[in-house]
């Protein structure tokens, strides 16, 4: 899974655009993101960033601009390297946790039956979800389905995370665990571009942008974005309100 941080970036946007009839989703959207980082797109709801990602798995194509996923234009070919935890899981309560993690993996075109095996077993140990792996989805937790959730998403080991929400709804010590498991990706060389509204997870991303209405109107590192607002003790609460301010005076 290793990268070279130095290579072309992991994901390029370049002014692009989505509506849904009269409501720009994404509107003449650009951003790069380098390879092996963790990237936080932040903002409230509404603010696109889940359309975002469907743009970046291929779900939805753009209006216009284009998008680009390790140096490709994104299509079936790039699948492949993307790994999606949509905001709502995609599991099948009926199965079981390794049941579904295999169905992945054989989506995912591992079809190598012990090369699958093994990896289902990596992933599901690297989640902590190995012990309760016979038990069917609809008898786990929310925190556990959270955990198999980012498994089948992991088994194939690709080189890009797209993570919608993944920590939403989970307990402050799933929390941190959730984001031991993307320290540990990141230092592999994985790139991980995470959506979020809450402070904490924008704190443990190594960059970010704040988004708005479609667009993202800043970005940078946690401390590059709170040092803007020149306030002492500044929180990323305190920096995005203070873009929100600037970008409606600049408006005015």
């Amino acid at each position: 899974m290793a990268q070279e941080k130095s290579a072309r970036p992991a994901v390029e946007v370049d002014n692009a655009s989505f509506n849904y009839r009269e409501i720009k989703a994404v509107d003449r959207l650009s951003l790069q993101v380098p390879r092996g980082i963790s990237f936080g797109l932040l903002g409230p709801n509404g603010a696109g960033k889940t359309t975002l990602i469907k743009l970046l798995v291929g779900l939805l194509k753009p209006k216009s601009g284009s998008i680009r996923i390790l140096g490709e234009a994104t299509s079936r070919k790039t699948a492949h390297l993307i790994g999606y935890m949509p905001q709502l899981h995609s599991l099948y309560s009926e199965l079981s946790a390794m049941q579904n993690v295999d169905f992945f993996a054989r989506i995912y075109g591992l079809s190598d039956k012990k090369e699958r095996g093994q990896k289902v077993e990596d992933v599901l140990r690297l989640v902590e979800m190995w012990p309760r792996r016979k038990d069917s989805v609809m008898n786990l937790s929310g925190g556990m389905r959270q955990r198999v959730s980012l498994a089948c998403a992991l088994v194939h080991r690709p080189p890009l995370l797209l993570l919608d929400e993944p920590t939403v709804g989970l307990d402050p010590e799933l929390r941190v665990t959730f984001w031991d498991y993307f320290t540990r990706l990141t230092g592999e060389g994985a790139t991980l571009i995470i959506s979020s509204h809450t402070m904490d997870d924008a704190a443990h991303c190594d960059s970010l942008v704040f988004m708005r209405a479609g667009t993202v109107i800043a970005g940078g590192t946690p401390d590059e974005l709170k040092q803007a607002t020149a306030k002492p003790e500044a929180t990323l609460e305190d920096a995005f309100l203070y873009f929100i301010h600037l970008g409606d005076k600049q408006h005015a």
